[in-house]
């Protein structure tokens, strides 16, 4: 390691910045973050500085830097300089060596005794990202990148794990097994309680496991079940949340629509199980899938179900939680892209718009009657953008409901296959020629059906159509 990563407590101590411009007030702020003393020598402050000052931040020295200045003031626990001057920078060094304060000149490794890192701050959990000043920038990327997959409520989390360290010492006097409990509680449902806010749930939660553990002297098996909803094809599309129960479950129940790259997100160490379903081809029954579930989390295990789309948009996710609440299976569900929304996104075209749709429909074409429970009287008076998953079979049914109760022929139409996929085709045609042109491209599912003048819209939005 090139420099000792060290959090210091700065609180009410005196620190020096040497600048008034962006970078030094940008310095200034972590200062005063901290809770320091911070005085600023500069002969002008830029805007940024000047805020600090109107809001009684910093105090100010207008003036150059000298040693003869710093006489008159307390000597400084740390010191930056942030100026355009070499030579000031460089005075501002060799006075700090000679008087033993640890300094850092900004952009100018040579002359730093500590660096300040890109920081991700989930106070009281603090992370520091540092190329040992070989580029910032980078470290900016990778903080950046931090900020997306840690969720802002870790501060509520680091602060609650920090209240009931004493109670699990107490109930725990073994280190190995304090380390084994704690472990547990952080990769369940115990997390996202928390950092949504639920800290009476959150507490209840730990209390009920330092209980368990103080009346039978060992730990209470945390399963549990995540309902995740995969997204329409797309990895990219897995929303964070999803991305971290996924690679803290112990088994995967995955879908035929959840994508491969998906699924190798997951630990690798996870049981994989594959719990696909297609028309006429059952892999595994539903009521064997809700029973497995339970099953699985009764030994113990954290289980990710993984489902295409929204695992509360045709995807019996509701069931499947029902039978959870029935056997007392704390689960989480996490919404999903559902295939409406990302595949005519990517397909050029968006569900509403001001000029043809103010409302959508968001239809199953598959139904245990074929597709006659559909209300074509009322989609085909409703104005709504017209959604049909699982409508390629009965794409000819659903293309005489509508007609038949008033819906013009020539109502845009649009076929999305393997949508938001790297094989995702769109085929664009009339409602009068849906069924046909399904024959005769041969599409077969995945595939989505969108009926409604707002396909129009594509038009202007996707190039060389």
């Amino acid at each position: 390691m090139d420099y000792l990563p060290i959090f210091v407590n700065i609180k009410n101590q005196h620190c020096l910045i040497i600048g008034g411009g962006a970078v030094a007030a940008r310095k200034a702020d972590l200062f005063i973050k901290s809770g320091a003393i911070v005085t600023v020598i500069a002969p002008e402050l830029k805007t940024e500085m000047k805020h600090h000052l109107s809001h009684g931040k910093i105090v100010w020295q207008m003036d150059s830097f000298s040693e003869a200045l710093l006489e008159n003031i307390s000597k400084p626990k740390y010191v930056i300089s942030a100026t355009d001057d070499e030579e000031i920078n460089q005075a501002v060094y060799h006075y700090c060596q000679s008087n033993n304060i640890p300094v850092n000149v900004a952009d100018q490794t040579e002359y730093c005794d500590f660096i300040l890192p890109a920081i991700v701050d989930r106070s009281p959990m603090t992370i520091a990202v540092s190329t040992g000043g070989r580029s910032p920038v980078l470290a900016r990327v990778m903080k950046a990148r931090l900020e997306t997959m840690i969720p802002a409520g870790f501060g509520r989390l680091t602060d609650l794990v920090g209240r009931y360290r004493q109670k699990v010492k107490d109930a725990i006097v073994d280190l190995d097994g304090r380390k084994a409990f704690w472990e547990k509680l952080l990769d369940s449902s115990f997390i996202d309680k928390t950092v949504q806010g639920r800290i009476e749930e959150a507490e209840n939660y730990i209390q009920s496991e330092i209980d368990y553990v103080e009346k039978s002297g060992q730990e209470i098996p945390v399963g549990e079940v995540y309902l995740i909803g995969a997204g329409p094809g797309d990895p990219d599309l897995m929303t964070f949340k999803g991305l971290r129960l996924l690679q803290q479950a112990d088994v995967i129940l995955y879908d035929r629509l959840v994508a491969p790259e998906i699924i190798e997100m997951a630990r690798r160490e996870a049981e994989r199980i594959y719990v696909g379903k297609k028309d006429k081809w059952h892999k595994v029954e539903q009521l064997d899938i809700s029973q497995m579930m339970v099953d699985l989390a009764k030994q113990g295990k954290r289980v990710a179900r993984l489902k295409g789309g929204d695992p509360y948009i045709f995807g019996r996710g509701a069931e499947e939680a029902e039978i959870l609440v029935q056997n007392d299976v704390p689960f989480e569900v996490v919404p999903g892209i559902t295939a409406a929304a990302g595949c005519s996104a990517y397909a050029g075209f968006p569900l509403t718009h001001r000029e043809f749709a103010q409302s959508v429909s968001l239809v199953t074409g598959h139904q245990q009657a074929g597709a006659e429970g559909i209300d074509y009287a009322r989609l085909a008076q409703s104005g709504d953008t017209m959604v049909f998953y699982m409508g390629i079979k009965n794409a000819p049914k659903i293309q005489a409901g509508l007609v038949e109760q008033g819906l013009s022929p020539q109502t845009p139409a649009a076929i999305i296959e393997k949508g938001t996929t790297a094989d995702q085709k769109v085929t664009v045609t009339t409602l009068d020629k849906l069924a046909l042109t399904i024959e005769e491209n041969r599409i077969k599912p995945p595939a989505l059906l969108v009926v409604g003048e707002v396909i129009n819209v594509r038009n202007r939005l996707v190039k060389n159509l």
